[in-house]
């Protein structure tokens, strides 16, 4: 379990005083994410759960997206104005890796937030019908496992040593084969084709906007794997509300 600590410790703020740092832990921490994000959905739908029983639907998502930028650190955030930054730049390769490794947070990265954020509060603004609330719990778990597939598919840069970097090498192919089994099963379960569309639009966004990012830069790396998270869980949302509209 202590690889699994060590990736609640990495993804979120939760405190794990048991924890015993371990580079091969560390590297096997990996195929935990999916865990991960099944904890924090849980999180997520308490908070919105209480937040609809005390305030408005549109209080009870903002309140619900504040816990959900505090409970991850905002790391994945960052990982999604990096690349914005750099993308949005126009530069050569050399000098998008540059931008995204500046601490400093650009004009496009601050566009691409607010835009993010706001489109992640409009659909949490309409889960408000009882049960779909739930489905809430599915969202961080399968974007978690889209980044599996992004860590599995394609190569990390070489040039970059970011915090990502050696992750690969303790990814089991059984962790992505376990976590879309599950979450396939268990949603088909709770919600119906809904979450199976949800989970498997998401998952084909996320290799195409992989797809798209390798080809600029010769591979991916942590602000990467955190933007495929961040806007994985955004088009899963999408998915989720416009499907009850069908």
């Amino acid at each position: 379990m202590n690889a699994f600590w060590h990736a609640i410790a990495f993804f979120t703020r939760i405190p794990v005083p048991w924890l015993r740092p371990s580079d091969e832990a560390w590297k096997k921490s990996v195929n935990w994410y999916p865990a991960v994000g099944l904890v924090i959905g849980i999180l997520l739908w308490g908070v919105h759960q209480a937040g609809l029983s005390l305030f408005s639907p549109w209080l009870a998502a903002v309140l619900t997206l504040i816990v959900w930028v505090y409970i991850t650190g905002g790391l994945h955030l960052d990982g999604w104005m990096d690349l914005a930054d750099g993308l949005g730049s126009s530069r050569p390769k050399e000098q998008v890796l540059a931008i995204m490794k500046d601490s400093r947070v650009g004009a496009f990265g601050v566009l691409a937030a607010l835009l993010l954020l706001l489109l992640k509060a409009g659909a949490l603004t309409e889960l408000t019908h009882p049960g779909w609330g739930l489905l809430l719990v599915f969202v961080p778990a399968a974007a978690r496992t889209h980044v599996l597939l992004a860590i599995r598919l394609w190569p990390y840069l070489s040039a970059d040593k970011g915090i990502g970097k050696g992750i690969s090498a303790g990814l089991s192919l059984w962790a992505i084969v376990i976590g879309y089994v599950a979450l396939l099963a268990v949603g088909w379960l709770a919600g119906g084709w809904q979450v199976v569309a949800a989970i498997a639009g998401s998952c084909l966004f996320a290799l195409l906007f992989c797809r798209s990012v390798a080809r600029k830069l010769g591979g991916l790396n942590g602000d990467c794997y955190g933007a495929v998270i961040e806007s994985s869980e955004a088009v899963m949302l999408l998915v989720l509300v416009g499907s009850w509209w069908l």
